[in-house]
């Protein structure tokens, strides 16, 4: 295994990280920007009857075209693919922004999931393929800090040009920065077309799509639509499960499939990842939906700075995220991190379970600390861990692989914890009708409803604690392997044209990006 460069990593790799960063911040903001504007949109179409398909066309279309993205950017060249993603997303936003009715609005949706899904597959590939996973860590604090924006800024920026200019320009501000990405990606990501001969996986692209919008679908219905018992729910669920048997039948025939069984049973640190992904996924969308809800609800504050709330959660993981990859970068060792994470993410869901009505916001600060100290060890360590386990053709498969098991992770994570808090509202002694009518104040009927709202998140933190024990038994397995100091080989057969792989050593020696 060569060694590691000691050099300091090239000024033109950063400029052209930024371009996809800035891609990856649109995709990020979009739905929380949406999310705000929402109730406006409602009130201008109408439609309020059709309003959770807005969200769940785009989390639909996102999650299918994921591995499709992922493995078109490893044959046909991942800066062209990743460009017409980031284009799709542009167009999608631009529908959107003209959309006249609710329908269409949903189907527009679902043309920016479309683009979504390459932008969020093809990025942690382009990083992977542009530098070496030992250097990895000096550039986490990029992708760190597009999160944390993304996260905190999207409620902000979305109230305020809801506020000022409208809900069309929720898409449209996607338009010009769009425009940006792409040509800044255009000139400045310098990476050979890779043309490869082997034939489309059509086969597998067919039961992938439909798997993973069974599994979507039932986990955005059960609790809400349909309870999770009904027939709609577990026919979904079995047809996920016969789809998955299916596609692993016909992976294992085709010559180039579409996601390569050989990255989960090449090395055991790439299915220990992908859990780690999962219950990631969980978590972090449970404790940005319920923090600021509890935060609004039980300990009063104002629901304009919503984005704000979760600053204590979010900042943390900017910093130990940056820490932690300079570390990584000096040392190449890297397993503790995930222990870590997983363990300070467990401890502080724990402590947010804690929470009752007399809990301080300063207190709730220092738990949500604690969850993103945890998250800023997991977020970019546990790619960089799964890229590290995979050959060099396979990056985009890989990259897609676990940004899709993140996406799944947030779709099972908002139904489960959803079901969990109503049933715990609802289920409430101290919040039903009869204590309130017996106390006959407002004061009573407030107090109730604090006390339902605290029994709930009680529910949804505990159980995200439970299930991050899981996570935290595959970190502890963890087989740590050197990380590769420099790009692997051309990731295409002999005389299917240059590999864009290559690139990153060409940057390493002081070539354009």
């Amino acid at each position: 295994m060569p060694a590691p460069d000691p050099s300091p990593p090239p000024r033109a790799v950063r400029w052209a990280l930024l371009g996809v960063m800035l891609a990856m911040l649109l995709s990020m903001l979009d739905n929380m920007i949406v999310g705000t504007a929402m109730p406006t949109i409602v009130g201008d179409l109408g439609g309020l009857e059709h309003i959770s398909w807005v969200v769940t066309a785009y989390t639909l279309a996102t999650a299918a075209s994921t591995p499709v993205w992922g493995k078109c950017g490893d044959l046909f060249g991942r800066k062209n693919v990743y460009l017409l993603s980031v284009a799709v997303f542009v167009a999608g936003s631009a529908l959107s922004g003209a959309a006249q009715s609710m329908v269409q609005l949903i189907a527009f949706r679902a043309v920016q999931g479309l683009g979504a899904g390459g932008i969020g597959a093809l990025a942690f590939a382009l990083i992977g393929s542009l530098v070496p996973p030992r250097e990895r860590g000096r550039y986490q604090g990029m992708t760190a800090s597009v999160m944390a924006m993304g996260t905190i800024g999207g409620p902000l920026v979305g109230g305020f040009i809801t506020g000022h200019a409208g809900w069309r320009w929720a898409f449209y501000v996607n338009l010009p920065l769009g425009a940006i990405a792409l040509v800044w990606c255009w000139f400045l990501l310098r990476l050979p077309a890779a043309r490869a001969r082997a034939r489309v996986d059509w086969a597998g692209i067919a039961l992938m799509t439909a798997v993973i919008s069974a599994l979507v679908l039932a986990t955005t219905w059960a609790g809400s639509t349909y309870p999770w018992a009904s027939w709609q729910v577990l026919a979904l669920f079995a047809a996920a499960a016969a789809g998955v048997a299916a596609f692993v039948a016909v992976e294992r025939r085709v010559a180039e499939p579409l996601l390569p069984l050989r990255i989960f049973t090449g090395h055991r640190n790439f299915p220990l990842m992908s859990v780690l992904m999962l219950v990631s996924g969980t978590t972090t969308f449970g404790c940005s939906l319920y923090l600021p809800l509890f935060q609004q609800t039980v300990q009063g504050a104002s629901a304009s700075d919503s984005g704000l709330l979760l600053l204590p959660m979010m900042a943390p993981v900017v910093l130990v995220s940056r820490i932690g990859g300079r570390v990584m970068s000096a040392t190449g060792r890297y397993k503790v991190f995930p222990v870590l994470g997983t363990a300070c993410v467990t401890a502080g869901l724990f402590l947010l379970s804690t929470m009752d009505a007399s809990t301080s916001r300063a207190l709730t600060g220092c738990y949500m600390a604690l969850v993103g100290v945890g998250m800023g060890f997991l977020m970019q360590m546990v790619t960089t861990i799964a890229q590290n386990s995979v050959e060099m053709r396979d990056m985009g498969a890989g990259s897609a692989a676990i940004t899709l098991f993140r996406t799944i992770g947030g779709s099972v994570g908002v139904a489960v914890f959803g079901s969990l808090f109503n049933k715990a509202v609802h289920g409430h002694p101290i919040g039903g009708a009869g204590a309130v009518s017996a106390a006959g104040s407002s004061w009573a009927a407030r107090d109730a409803y604090v006390h339902s709202f605290v029994s709930g998140t009680h529910q949804v933190f505990l159980v995200g604690a439970v299930v991050c024990l899981i996570a935290l038994a595959a970190a502890l397995l963890v087989k740590e392997v050197p990380l590769r100091g420099k790009a692997g080989p051309p990731a295409v057969k002999p005389g299917a044209g240059a590999s864009e792989d290559g690139a990153a050593s060409r940057v390493r020696r002081g070539g354009a990006v």
